[in-house]
This record gives C-alpha cells, structure tokens and sequence, in this order.
C-alpha cells in the first residue's frame, strides 16, 4: 500500500453459509479523504466495515489500514474508530461516564478523558444532556452520541455506518459539515443509503452490489461523462430545433420524457426533455453548457420554464447496479 492510500482492501470475500456477502471485492481509500460506500441493501456494506474492524473475519482477502492488517487490530488501538450502523449504550449509565470510560482505555487521565469527552459532545450538540442517561435520549440524540464515540481520541481512519440515518435536516447537516472538519486530520468512509448526501459529501466512491465491487473512484471521474438535467419547456421542440439543440458542444443527446396529454407527437404544450451530457470528450464544463442550453432556446422563442440538474450519482448507481427507478432500494 502506497503512503497516500489509507485503507487498502484486496481480493476481499466473506461468506454466511450459502450467502456470498463479499466477492473478491478490492479498491482504495485515499488519505484524508471522504469515501463513500454505496450499494442496495444486502450489497454487502456492513459486512466489508465489520470485517475492517476485525469483528468478522474473512475467507479469503485481506484489508490493511495505515499499512497495518487488521487481523492485528491491536496495533490499530487509537488509529482506527467505527460508528456501527446500530449503536447501543448502556442505559442507565450517564454518556459522560460511558465515554469517559472508552478513553480511559486509551491511556487517558480521568481529567483528560473527561475534558476530551465533553469537547467532542459539543461538537454534536450534546454537552448540555453530558450526565443524563442514556436510556432517556431521543433516537436522533443517540445516533449523535454514536458519532461522539467514533471521534473520540482523534484517531486517524473512522468508519461511519449510516451516520445520518434517522436524522432531521438539521441535525444531519450538522453530523455532514463535522465529518467535512474532521476530513483534514482523519480518513473517512461513509456507508449511506442516501446518494444525494455521498454525492455532496463524499470526493471518492466505491459501489457494491451482491458482494462484488462494480464501480470505484472519485466521484468526479465516476459522474463526469454521465451528467444530465431535465429542461422543461414551453413547447415541444420541432426537429430541426431538436438537432440544433443537439449540436451544442457537451450535449450527447436529448429525449422527450414527459407530456401532460400523453400523445408526444401530437402535443403543443409544454414538453420536458431529457438533456444527457457527455462533458469529458468535449474538456468542457456542464455550467457552459447548460447557458449554451438556455441561451439557444431563448433563441428560438421558446421559453424554458424550469432546469434541474440531474443527481449524476444517482443515475450512475441504477446503472451500474442494475436497478431501475421503481426498484430503487438505496
């Protein structure tokens, strides 16, 4: 593993009696990225983090973080923290101590885990219910409480599974802008089933589906050449307008999608279209064409009456994975 690499995870598999959770999976992490790791439910997510921390332990592969195997997870004490998908605490022990304690193990003084413990709860938003049990917290508060123990003891690679899940908007943007801080002193991967949120979030992805790796990278070079945004216009396009459109530097192709009396051929009403982008071929960027877009159909006296840019994440994940806009399950 090369020393810009955090985790490295080669020919990775893991079987449950017939059920094949991984399949040679392999990909990298880079240092003090944050890495997104997506796939439907069953993909194999949890499975690929738990044997990263050492809670399974794989048939055949291996995972190294920061060049250690995690078979030897003991010298990964302090370096390596997961936030599992369902945390628990004790119940009636106040957080304070709970967290005290998991620092103490780290060779903390009481004082200093008890300083490090209330720091971290108030970057969660946490500090002011440090000594109340945790039995008596929302289900939103836990999940916070599970981030709050992930970022203890500054280690340098976390594993977040699901960190969001279960959160108002709110509290997930705050969750999604401390993981966006902590990225310049720690590697970070995020499990989530919610594509908007990686795409925002993440700068490098890996997907997986029934166990296989079937797509991994930065999420620049995943979505670049399959960008696409839905233009809503007053009127349908004639063909010659049509083909006009379709010269455009960066438009690969466009698609009627949608007309409010159901006859594409024969409607004069407002149309919507389809607009896919092809912006690597043509070393341009999509906010170029978008206004090369808009400026040709003002040309033509039509009148564009919304643009919205597509989730590019989000269309590459059903293609690759297979899974169509119906059958959507991440």
């Amino acid at each position: 593993m090369t020393m810009t690499q955090a985790v490295s995870i080669k020919g990775l598999s893991k079987r449950f009696g017939r059920v094949q959770a991984l399949n040679d999976a392999s990909f990298e992490v880079p240092s003090h990225s944050i890495f997104g790791l997506l796939g439907p439910n069953g993909a194999g997510k949890t499975t690929l983090f738990s044997v990263t921390a050492n809670f399974l332990k794989a048939n055949a592969g291996t995972v190294e973080v920061l060049g250690i195997d995690t078979r030897y997870i003991s010298r990964l004490r302090g370096r390596l923290s997961i936030l599992p998908q369902d945390a628990e605490f004790q119940r009636n022990v106040p957080i304070l101590d709970q967290l005290a304690f998991f620092c103490r193990l780290a060779g903390r003084t009481k004082q200093q885990a008890q300083e490090e413990v209330l720091h971290t709860l108030d970057m969660v938003g946490l500090q002011s219910v440090a000594k109340r049990r945790a039995g008596s917290l929302s289900h939103g508060m836990i999940k916070r409480l599970g981030v709050a123990q992930a970022f203890l003891g500054h280690p340098e690679v976390i594993l977040l599974d699901e960190p969001t899940s279960g959160l108002d908007p709110a509290n997930a943007r705050q969750v999604r802008d401390l993981i966006k801080q902590l990225q310049e002193s720690a590697t970070i991967l995020v499990s989530s089933h919610n594509l908007a949120e990686i795409q925002e979030l993440c700068d490098h992805v890996a997907i997986l589906d029934h166990g296989r790796l079937v797509l991994a990278g930065s999420v620049e070079e995943i979505t670049r050449s399959h960008r696409e945004c839905n233009l809503d216009l007053s009127r349908p396009l004639q063909d010659g307008e049509l083909e006009r459109l379709g010269t455009i530097p960066g438009v690969r192709s466009l698609e009627r999608v949608s007309s409010p009396a159901g006859n594409v051929a024969n409607d004069t009403r407002s149309a919507e279209y389809l607009v896919k982008l092809d912006l690597a071929a043509q070393g341009i960027d999509q906010d170029t064409v978008v206004a090369a877009l808009l400026r040709t159909v003002l040309d033509m006296g039509i009148t564009p009456r919304r643009l919205t840019e597509g989730r590019s994440l989000e269309t590459q994940f059903l293609e690759v994975t297979g899974r169509s806009e119906g059958d959507r399950d991440a």
